[in-house]
């Protein structure tokens, strides 16, 4: 797997020169899909050719890489999370993070429901339409931390943008909870206060509990060295054993258990570690470069995976196309009407919605429990959202680099946009 694997990297930092070679003015997280899909097990796979991977069993062998790049994500997200930035932003970006997921999970149940009825339950069960809803809740923040950083994107946009997208995460988790729940009921089952209830609760306490505790022993362990090279790498180690321990599953009575959410644990690992160490900020700089090329290979593998075989159901593409344009506009009028009501300035109000359409990695997590509805049902999820991830993933990134740039936070020395003021004064002459 490792010559896949290396294939795969290069194949991903090739297609971003491809892209500026044509001219093509897309963020390196859409290169990067890209070029996965081509490496990927239905075109360079299909044709059988070496290089690249041959099957979803190959990709499902190095799944542990995306593991990590996600919670190194979250890790980098936790840095947002410093009390004098929460200072300013922490009650409007909470506030919007919850109004938009909600907002979203909202109006797809009433599109997707309405669509169980004309369609009929053969063609959109009603257990397949509420999880679909619930799971429409979720945010990507790894295509969104990429692109904030390749951009070099500042501004009150930016400072509220990255904690709503790690807000979604926790909100995510429970809407999922609660509406998988009554799905389950509907299927056959009853509604259970532990599976719908308790359970979530007990995850997301035990998450950030287990990532305070993290946090706390890397503040004190890195005192101990007198280099932040040793501490960077000490740091490191700390992700992986954190992301290691968030797969623990400890069973309690009666039918309860404590699961953990990675990105959650690694989300309160970096928070701890960035309020209590005055290393951090030196030590977040030095992982941010570390950890690009494994960003990279995450994004690779990512559009590895995309399934292009959904492109067959037709009524899988309807769905789906009612899904994603259901939730970009639950998301957006969320995002408008909370940043509205907390008297956000309008350049926030504009374009923060858009910035919240790229949807992955916990999705993707969501449809595996979603299997449990049965194979039928769990198929019928898992494609539509692969769609709608496909779409999501190679238009999202390029809507949120648009909605910065018009939000006028990319970066001026950014030669796009250098490009973009030189285009707008010929306009104005």
């Amino acid at each position: 797997m490792l010559l896949p694997t290396a294939f795969a990297l290069f194949a991903g930092l090739i297609m971003t020169r491809i892209f500026k070679k044509i001219n093509l003015k897309l963020p390196d997280v859409t290169a990067f899909l890209i070029a996965g899909v081509l490496v990927g097990p239905f075109v360079l796979g299909a044709i059988n050719i070496p290089l690249g991977f041959n099957s979803m069993e190959a990709l499902d062998r190095v799944s542990f890489l995306s593991t990590v790049a996600l919670g190194f994500i979250a890790f980098d997200i936790g840095n947002e999370f410093r009390l004098a930035q929460l200072k300013k932003t922490g009650k409007v970006a909470t506030v919007i993070g919850i109004v938009q997921a909600l907002a979203a999970t909202a109006l797809v149940d009433i599109a997707l429901i309405g669509l169980h009825f004309i369609l009929g339950p053969e063609k959109l069960p009603l257990p397949v339409a509420i999880t679909l809803g619930a799971i429409a809740a979720a945010t990507a923040p790894a295509a969104t931390l990429m692109v904030v950083r390749q951009y070099k994107a500042k501004g009150p946009l930016t400072d509220l943008l990255l904690p709503i997208v790690a807000l979604d995460d926790a909100v995510g988790l429970v809407v999922f909870a609660v509406s998988f729940g009554v799905a389950q009921a509907l299927e056959g089952g009853a509604l259970n206060v532990t599976s719908v209830i308790l359970n979530p609760m007990l995850e997301i306490v035990c998450s950030l509990a287990l990532g305070a505790v993290m946090g706390e022993l890397l503040t004190l362990l890195e005192k101990l060295f007198f280099s932040n090279k040793n501490r960077l790498s000490l740091t490191i180690a700390f992700v992986m054993m954190t992301i290691a321990l968030s797969t623990l599953e400890i069973p309690l009575p009666g039918g309860a258990k404590i699961t953990f959410s990675s990105l959650l644990v690694c989300m309160m690992l970096g928070t701890m570690f960035c309020n209590l160490s005055e290393y951090s900020v030196d030590i977040m700089k030095r992982s941010e470069e570390w950890t690009a090329p494994l960003y990279a290979v995450f994004f690779v593998l990512s559009g590895a995976q995309l399934d292009l075989s959904v492109f067959r159901y037709p009524s899988i593409l309807l769905i789906g196309l009612v899904f994603i344009l259901v939730r970009c506009a639950g998301k957006y009028l969320g995002a408008w009407g909370s940043a509205t009501v907390m008297g956000c300035e309008p350049n926030v109000r504009k374009y923060l919605g858009v910035t919240l359409f790229p949807q992955a990695g916990v999705a993707l997590g969501m449809v595996v429990t979603a299997q449990a509805l049965g194979q039928e049902y769990g198929a019928m999820i898992r494609n539509i959202i692969l769609f709608a991830v496909l779409v999501y993933e190679l238009v999202g990134p390029l809507l949120t680099k648009q909605a910065l740039m018009a939000a006028g936070e990319v970066a001026d020395k950014h030669p796009e946009a250098q490009y973009r003021a030189r285009f707008q004064k010929k306009a104005a002459q």
